[in-house]
């Protein structure tokens, strides 16, 4: 009895684990605990962490790239050669913000824009200036939608 008794304890815990593994966390832009690629827009300057910006491949000649700006986990910027690929951004020139400058003014600022734009006329995005855009970059307003009709 003892021992069917262990069997179906262990089997408990294993579904119970196997279930715990499967959850998934999704954090975005925004958030307290976000890394990757954030748009400056109007904010005021960033507090960035190196004062040039970080490029490991130089882009193409004829190719410019605007910098980007990072918020990465600790040790990502020092050992950037070898986190650059994770981001896209290895041929890029790099400003990586802080942690602070994040929480304390990208965050709020950030929550205030999006909370403003449910409140008034969501399901535009905005763009860098805080003005509504009625489509992204995959908008096709030649009115033909979905790929009908092409051969007009």
């Amino acid at each position: 009895m003892k021992q069917l008794l262990f069997i179906v304890l262990v089997a408990l815990l294993a579904a119970t684990s196997a279930q715990a593994a499967d959850v998934g966390v999704s954090i975005s832009v925004g958030q307290p605990g976000f890394y990757g690629h954030i748009d400056i827009g109007d904010l005021p300057k960033p507090e960035i962490v190196y004062s040039r910006p970080v490029v490991i491949q130089p882009a193409p000649p004829h190719v410019v790239y605007e910098p980007l700006y990072l918020r990465v986990p600790p040790g990502h910027a020092k050992h950037w050669k070898k986190h650059c690929g994770e981001y896209n951004a290895c041929n890029r020139p790099v400003y990586f913000v802080k942690d602070k400058w994040y929480n304390d003014v990208y965050v709020p600022r950030y929550q205030e824009r999006e909370r403003n734009r449910r409140e008034h006329g969501g399901g535009h995005e905005m763009d860098r200036g805080g003005k509504h855009e009625r489509g992204g970059p995959d908008r096709d307003d030649r009115g033909h939608g979905h790929g009908h009709d092409r051969d007009r």
